[in-house]
């Protein structure tokens, strides 16, 4: 089961969402974040969001700036833009009397719950799904027109098959991303989930964030799965061991 929403982003831009509700009993609620420019109905996004709802935790999972059902404008976006609208996601979630406890991301995304959580004080858990250390990671995507965007101000780019304005201030911003206080001061307990054969992002990206978190923490090698986890039962194996792992911080 399963629920559109509508809501405003971090910008005033009406961001478009699904709340995978929960089966038998509520144990909790989460906000879900999506890699680069997967969206919310990418196969890691819905499949993690699904297990976790069927297992009682109940998830919200949304486009990013310009994506799917969001409105507006890719190019506006960034990073920082990103952690504003899982904040924004999250009030959105609390304002219907379902009370985030759980931040979990996948990718860039992972990076960005971990950004987040760090400033939502309400929250009791954060799970990041094979995340780069440092946000600027994702540059090589886009290596081939970097040079042209800083010099020109944008530029267009294909990226899995979505035609995207990339714009200087987003390259700027993602440069300007720093994860580190972050994961150093997050506040909350953190997982990480990294495959050991992620040849996008490398298993050393978790090892850092491990190693700069403060405990409570917690790593779980994801071995035999891709970064995007689209083989069959790799979202599925990731989603059952956060649910295992949060149980401790649901409020129910």
């Amino acid at each position: 089961m399963a629920e559109d929403v509508r809501f405003p982003g971090s910008s005033g831009t009406t961001l478009g969402g699904v709340i995978d509700l929960p089966e038998g009993e509520v144990r909790g609620w989460g906000v879900f974040a999506h890699g680069f420019t997967l969206g919310k109905d990418f196969v890691a996004s819905s499949r993690i969001c699904k297990q976790l709802a069927s297992e009682g935790i109940g998830m919200l999972r949304f486009d990013s700036l310009g994506l799917g059902d969001s409105d507006g404008d890719w190019g506006d976006g960034s990073f920082s833009h990103k952690v504003a609208d899982v904040k924004a996601a999250v009030a959105f979630m609390n304002s219907t009397d379902r009370h985030v406890d759980v931040l979990v991301g996948h990718s860039w995304g992972g990076a960005a719950v971990i950004a987040a959580g760090h400033q939502l004080p309400s929250i009791r858990a954060v799970a990041a799904v094979a995340a780069p250390s440092d946000p600027s990671h994702v540059e090589h995507q886009y290596d081939d027109v970097v040079n042209h965007v800083l010099r020109n101000g944008e530029a267009r780019w294909l990226a899995g098959g979505k035609a995207l304005t990339l714009k200087r201030a987003f390259i700027e911003d993602v440069r300007r991303a720093d994860l580190t206080a972050s994961v150093k001061d997050l506040g909350h307990p953190l997982l990480i989930l990294h495959s050991p054969t992620d040849k996008t992002v490398g298993i050393d990206n978790a090892a850092e964030i491990f190693n700069i978190a403060r405990h409570p923490r917690s790593f779980v090698s994801l071995e035999g799965s891709d970064h995007l986890l689209t083989r069959r039962g790799q979202a599925e194996r990731a989603a059952r061991v956060i649910s295992a792992w949060a149980d401790p911080y649901l409020s129910g």
